[in-house]
């Protein structure tokens, strides 16, 4: 990694540089028995008090006291591809979890208990990604257990429709008497061809404007954080929680909001969430010029893939994401225990 600018070290990073894909060397030790430094490649996400956070491709994070900073500078991000990734239902499953955040979780073998005050169903089940640890039936009587002693119903998400999915689980519980409800679909995309659909602004609107917060604005429109007095302090948790989000807001000429969308970028991949137009400002291909605006971003901080969660029964978004190239990865529902169900 070259760092040296006629012949000295630099950090050419400001904090206006957050967002963008840098590459740092930091001091980690004295030389002796030990590394003196250290290098760190990916994404500039805050520069907050003295410290730097960088976000890696492979989504986990590196903390840097800004004294130890040796040299820094910002990078092109990586070309991207314009072909379908691949990816097994496991790596989307944890991507997906990072990227909408339970506030609370406990493990129970390779299964994951989350909890988020109920916002979300995403939020507020159990992440089966292996063995449990314990017989099943123990297993199940510890998530109702768990789910109760926070007032919530027991729901495990189950993922279903390709071999390395969860059918066997499905199956068992399905025999034991847990209902399935709000049957989803997972679809990928490459990410640079999004960043290349034709897309204008209406008139009279500024275009789309990207934040790390969402504004009173957004979350009007959203309205599904739960509560008719604004947004629960749970529901911000889980909205602006993953490695790095963004939120869009296109504004309609008469200054109201017309549209919204959500980012989260976690490595190679863009998770496309929030996705809302105003009744009144349909049709305009709105949709459009938010999707492509947030993978604009995602591609300057080096991703490369797209996925996004859509209801099966939900036509109208369907075929949205059939048009902007978005195919069908896996399903899964949740499985929610029956009160009185039999084991």
């Amino acid at each position: 990694m070259e760092f040296l600018a006629g012949g000295r070290a630099e950090v050419r990073i400001t904090r206006a540089d957050v967002g963008k894909r840098v590459s740092v060397r930091r001091l980690t030790g004295d030389g002796e028995g030990s590394p003196a430094f250290t290098d760190a490649v990916g994404v500039l996400t805050s520069w907050d008090e003295g410290v730097l956070s960088i976000t890696r491709r492979d989504g986990t994070s590196v903390r840097i006291e800004e004294s130890a900073l040796v040299a820094a500078k910002v990078v092109p991000p990586a070309r991207p591809r314009r072909k379908v990734p691949a990816a097994g239902t496991r790596e989307l499953q944890e991507v997906a979890a990072r990227g909408w955040p339970a506030i609370e979780a406990e493990r129970l073998g390779e299964w994951t208990l989350r909890a988020a005050g109920g916002f979300t169903r995403r939020a507020n089940s159990v992440l089966p990604l292996g063995d449990p640890g314990l017989p099943l039936d123990a297993a199940l009587e510890r998530v109702e257990q768990w789910y109760a002693e926070r007032g919530l119903p027991a729901v495990i998400v189950v993922a279903t429709g390709r071999p390395d999915t969860d059918e066997e689980l499905a199956a068992e519980l399905a025999r034991r008497g847990w209902d399935a409800e709000r049957y989803t679909r997972v679809r990928i995309s490459a990410l640079a061809p999004l960043a290349d659909l034709p897309a204008s602004p209406p008139p009279g609107s500024a275009g789309v404007t990207l934040s790390r917060e969402p504004g009173a604005d957004w979350l009007a429109l959203y309205n599904r954080t739960g509560d008719s007095g604004g947004p629960t302090a749970d529901a911000l948790k889980v909205l602006t929680g993953g490695p790095s989000v963004w939120f869009a807001t296109v504004r309609a000429a008469d200054g109201g909001t017309a549209a919204i969308g959500r980012l989260v970028v976690d490595g190679r991949w863009a998770g496309f969430a929030a996705l809302e137009v105003a009744e009144d400002a349909r049709r305009q291909g709105l949709a459009t010029l938010v999707t492509a605006a947030l993978a604009e971003r995602a591609l300057d901080e080096g991703a490369s893939a797209a996925y996004l969660q859509v209801e099966a029964d939900n036509a109208g978004a369907l075929a949205l994401y059939d048009r902007l190239g978005f195919t069908d990865h896996h399903g899964y529902h949740y499985r929610r225990a029956r009160p009185g169900g039999r084991r």
